[in-house]
């Protein structure tokens, strides 16, 4: 799952570019200071997830102004029907990521790198950072598999405990 502070900025920087459509579009690494790229994490995307994010925003962008144009010449027009912004576009089906919702197969008493989760929908996951010993052990407990960043997953046991960074082995 995106850090929340990468997901704020970009809602901010597409809200700063919906309300002044006119000007053009600058890339995310010339709007954001090294501070700011390394914060929300714009510093640990390969170059091909840059693009493509800079890309997104661009049509996100001209798609708005469009819209305000349309929408700004239609006002004298009392009788016409009301324009809908265009659907927003899916992101390819290689690059869609979700989070994974299972159980857990047996008894879980903790995990450290190298421990290994077999899930009911057949994957396995293998801790890569993260550690911890539960009080005490949950049976078969329902977990999230949670997308993060740069291809990251997180196994989320519980909302009150840490997630353990993992990746998938199957």
């Amino acid at each position: 799952m995106p850090s929340i502070r990468f997901v704020v900025a970009l809602a901010l920087l597409s809200a700063a570019f919906a309300a002044n459509p006119a000007s053009p579009y600058v890339p995310l690494q010339e709007q954001l200071t090294p501070e700011q790229q390394h914060a929300t994490g714009l510093d640990t995307l390969s170059a091909a997830q840059l693009e493509l994010l800079n890309r997104l925003l661009r049509e996100k962008t001209e798609s708005a102004a469009t819209a305000a144009a349309n929408g700004a010449a239609d006002d004298g027009d009392v009788g016409a029907p009301a324009r809908t912004a265009a659907a927003p576009r899916a992101l390819p089906p290689d690059l869609e990521i979700r989070t994974i919702k299972a159980r857990l197969k047996g008894k879980v008493e903790g995990w450290a790198p190298g421990t290994e989760f077999r899930l009911d929908n057949g994957q396995t996951w293998k801790v890569l950072k993260g550690e911890i010993t539960l009080r005490k052990p949950l049976e078969s407990p329902e977990i999230l598999v949670v997308p993060g960043l740069a291809g990251r997953w997180f196994l989320q046991v519980d909302e009150d405990y840490p997630k353990a960074r993992v990746y998938r082995v199957d």
